[in-house]
């Protein structure tokens, strides 16, 4: 890992420290790209410089020029250019020709060794893309002089293949100031009358193979969005997603999928266009050789589909729909294929298992089977078609057991559907030299145990950070893909995921803490960047301490007794942390142009309001309930307060819908509210409440309610941040790290990340100053953000121990369990992602009351500690 932000090894004291993460969070901010900064070659400037070429002079854009004969993918992202530069300038810039229609600046974009153009640069010796040839879709951008006859100065965009000059482009228009959300989430564009490039070259690549989303659990939502603006779920759509995937720099789609759609089948425009675009398309984990789940209930009066989704028994109609599927994938013409990434092996229909006691050898032929026809078909050895075998669910299972594919297949790992990643490679078990490698397939939504999450975001970018993190050091390079659910509105962990696999080594703790600045700076302007930063992070927090689905009136503690005075408790306590939070959205929000509103609403507002507004219900309900015990009339006030909010849902609800004209109308349909089991409700539902009288006026009510503010703390219970230690010590080549906003504050873990053990005795631990009121035991408890045992062995281990006292090792081993838990691991599993949080405790007997000295020891990797409590109850 390069360069941690203030790494703390052996003697840092803690003053030491302080002083470096502050220092570090003002680099942070200093750190964040100025627009228009001038400051490297190819940047963006708004003043002319010597040897600068002008994008754009008074309002009028370059021509942006690519050969006749150029890829269509070129061609599309050349078009977006265009229009970009006319977002920018005002008039979108021409598109000529020949070089020869050219009198002055333009932008030349092209592929190396297939543009004539580019070719002829680089053989006079005026473009020089050293390195370029033969890699995976990198790119140089190149402000060349005298190019060709009457033009003085010109930017040349060339990568190694098309998708590189693809990529090319678009960062060109994302640092011209056209965010990629400009159609998806309506952020506008800051009119420039003058642009200019300063002079130089740059150069850029990606280091995970393939990046991209999953379309999934799109209903109602997604699905009923799209079905009324495009009529149907077809390529008028799917031509902005592919859009937005290139300009986040994603190249590889599984497409929306629930029953009864079929990519492929659906529209014929869909895998033309995908290819046209250079989207890399396959399907989801249980969709084989690119046909879609329902293409099996389709056309069974063919004789082939219909029957048993079942290898053992029905064998030839599946190899046969198979071989159609690959069939289809090599119909381009010229023995070309659409460019696809094939999912292998078999789930049962509807995404189910299989059968246990036959799955491995009958997943193994059916693999071979699959192999045979890819080869057939295509008329290549099978492993010169990119394949991917999904360890998803049950499959880790087949795999851990012993279950092997072909080197060339690569292997994709999965998350647990809540955020942690179940399984990676480990050194010296799984080979690091895989021709296929490894991947991972990461969640932002899901339909399933213990509840579906569809609605809001509740993905904190540092768990994503630190997982990502975690799969890159332990060399899951090769495919990264995480389910969105209906897109919106996952855009901010969506682009942070897709940034971050651009190249994982350069996401490091500092680049990761100015990030949301550089977002909301890009997206909002700077003079509001740090603001709206600190709320969408803090937003993050607050959400993902449990998903709003699975929140309801008991899930959190009110505050003892009924008196005059009421306590509201923690439950309390984080509705009036929302009350503040809306607050400050409502005070950016008067420092925001009219233009930017839309997109505010959707980034930003949206999310807040609507949340806190749901924990003002759930609290109003839960006091109704309470107060309704003793008949106490001021059940009524909190009945009303539920009525109220609500309301305020649908009202919210409407808003987003009512955007720009209606172009968001139904996106935000998904029930959230009022779950009994882990499916979705059919319809969103009020909680229940009941009244002691009706007549009493709201206002008399209104006054009757009063809560203190007195919060006493327990003498022998000392609850510390993670972060707040007095040393901590490294060892091994390992250091310790805060990382802000994870968990419920900020969270400390070793780096790098995806090492071996380490022992007590190596030193590697951090210390903490306790008080204890009284002689006697206490009790150390650890709240760790969950994490899983990627190993695949028994637990994540932590040392612990009080003064120079032995160490005692507590254990961390959550099993990830798909329907009712059967065993205690899997029970902690269901409720450390209920509660994102788990708890290991370790005990220690005939303290002295005074000042000790706890310490934590590192001993496995992937422990993130999040606080620690010494309680002597």
């Amino acid at each position: 890992m390069e360069n941690h932000a203030c790494p703390v090894g052996p003697g840092r004291p803690s003053v030491a420290r302080s002083l470096c993460v502050a220092a570090v969070a003002l680099l942070s901010l200093l750190a964040v790209p100025a627009v228009l900064a001038c400051d490297t070659p190819v940047s963006v400037c708004a003043k002319e410089k010597a040897g600068s070429l002008a994008l754009i002079r008074a309002g009028q854009a370059v021509p942006v020029y690519v050969d006749a004969g150029a890829d269509p993918a070129v061609k599309h992202a050349a078009n977006s250019l265009r229009a970009d530069l006319g977002r920018v300038g005002g008039s979108a810039a021409a598109a000529p020709a020949t070089l020869a229609d050219v009198k002055g600046p333009v932008v030349i974009i092209g592929v190396l060794g297939a543009s004539p153009i580019i070719d002829g640069l680089v053989k006079d010796g005026k473009l020089k893309p050293d390195g370029l040839a033969g890699e995976w879709e990198g790119f140089r951008q190149v402000v060349v002089n005298k190019p060709a006859p009457g033009i003085p100065r010109a930017l040349v965009i060339v990568g190694s293949d098309r998708r590189g000059a693809v990529f090319g482009t678009y960062d060109l228009s994302e640092r011209i100031g056209v965010s990629p959300w400009v159609w998806w989430a309506d952020v506008p564009v800051t009119r420039r009358d003058n642009l200019y490039l300063v002079a130089g070259a740059r150069a850029d690549r990606p280091q995970v193979r393939y990046r991209g989303f999953f379309i999934n659990d799109e209903e109602p939502a997604f699905g009923g969005w799209a079905r009324a603006k495009f009529g149907g779920i077809n390529a008028d759509l799917y031509g902005h997603v592919f859009e937005l995937l290139l300009r986040l720099k994603g190249n590889y789609l599984w497409p929306a999928m629930w029953a009864p759609k079929a990519f492929n089948d659906d529209d014929p425009r869909n895998m033309v266009l995908a290819d046209e675009m250079g989207v890399v398309m396959g399907t989801s984990h249980h969709e084989p050789m690119t046909r879609a789940q329902h293409e099996w209930h389709r056309n069974k009066d063919k004789g082939v589909t219909g029957g048993r989704w079942d290898y053992s028994a029905n064998a030839d109609n599946l190899r046969a729909f198979w071989r159609g599927g690959i069939e289809r994938m090599m119909s381009k013409g010229g023995g070309g294929s659409y460019e696809s990434l094939i999912t292998m092996g078999m789930r049962g229909d509807g995404d189910e298992p299989m059968a246990e006691d036959t799955a491995t050898k009958l997943l193994e032929t059916i693999v071979a089977d699959q192999r045979k026809i890819i080869a057939d078909v295509t008329g290549k050895p099978p492993e010169q078609t990119p394949q991917l075998w999904a360890l998803y669910k049950e499959v880790q299972d087949y795999y851990d057991h012993g279950m092997r594919v072909p080197d060339d297949v690569t292997l994709l790992f999965a998350d647990d559907n809540w955020g942690q990643i179940r399984r990676l490679p480990v050194a010296g078990r799984d080979p690091v030299d895989r021709a296929g490698g490894y991947g991972v397939y990461y969640h932002f939504d899901y339909v399933g145990g213990p509840r579906n999450y569809k609605w809001l975001n509740t993905n904190q970018i540092s768990k994503v950070w630190q997982q990502m993190d975690l799969a890159f050091e332990s060399g899951a390079r090769n495919i990264w893909i995480v389910n969105v659910g209906d897109i919106k509105p996952m855009e901010y962990p969506l682009e942070f995921f897709l940034d971050m696999a651009w190249n994982p080594a350069a996401m490091t703790p500092s680049v990761l803490s100015s990030w949301p600045v550089q977002w909301a700076a890009q997206t909002f302007g700077a003079d509001v960047a740090k603001d709206i930063a600190e709320v969408v992070e803090t937003y993050g927090t607050y959400s993902s301490r449990r998903k709003p689905e699975l929140i309801d009136q008991d899930s959190f503690p009110l505050g003892e007794g009924m008196g005059p005075v009421l306590d509201g408790g923690d439950f309390g306590r984080m509705v009036e942390e929302w009350r503040v939070l809306v607050a400050k959205v409502e005070k950016i929000k008067a420092r925001l142009r009219p233009d930017q509103m839309d997109a505010y609403f959707q980034l930003v507002e949206h999310p807040v309001l609507a949340l806190a507004n749901l924990y003002e219900m759930y609290y109003a309900a839960a006091w109704n309930k309470r107060l309704m015990t003793r008949n106490d009339p001021r059940a009524d006030y909190f009945a009303n307060e539920v009525e109220r909010t609500f309301k305020r849902d649908a009202d919210l609800t409407a808003q987003y819908h009512a955007l720009n004209g209606g172009k968001w109308n139904g996106m935000m349909n998904q029930v959230h509210m009022s779950y009994v089991i882990w499916q979705t409700p059919s319809q969103q539902s009020m909680p229940s409440i009941s009244r002691v009288s009706l007549d009493t006026p709201p206002d008399r009510m209104a006054a009757q309610i009063r809560f203190t503010t007195d919060r006493k703390a327990d003498p022998v219970v000392t609850t510390l941040p993670a972060s707040k230690f007095d040393k901590a010590v490294g060892a091994k080549g390992l250091s310790w790290q805060v990382v802000p906003y994870l968990g419920r504050g900020d969270a400390v873990l070793a780096l790098p990340q995806g090492r071996p053990a380490t022992a007590p005795a190596d030193g590697m631990r951090l210390d903490y100053g306790v008080t204890l009121a009284k002689d006697g035991a206490a009790e150390v408890q650890l709240r760790l953000s969950p994490t899983l045992d990627t190993t695949g062995g028994q637990g994540i281990r932590i040392g612990v121990s009080i003064d120079d006292g032995p160490v005692q090792t507590v254990v961390s081993h959550l099993i990830p369990t798909p329907g009712a838990a059967a065993t205690p691991e899997q029970v902690a599993w269901v409720e450390a992602v209920k509660n994102n949080g788990h708890t290991v405790t370790a005990r220690f007997e005939g303290l002295k009351a005074g000042r000790h000295t706890v310490k934590l020891w590192r001993i496995d990797d992937n422990a993130v500690l999040e606080s620690l409590t010494v309680s002597q109850r």
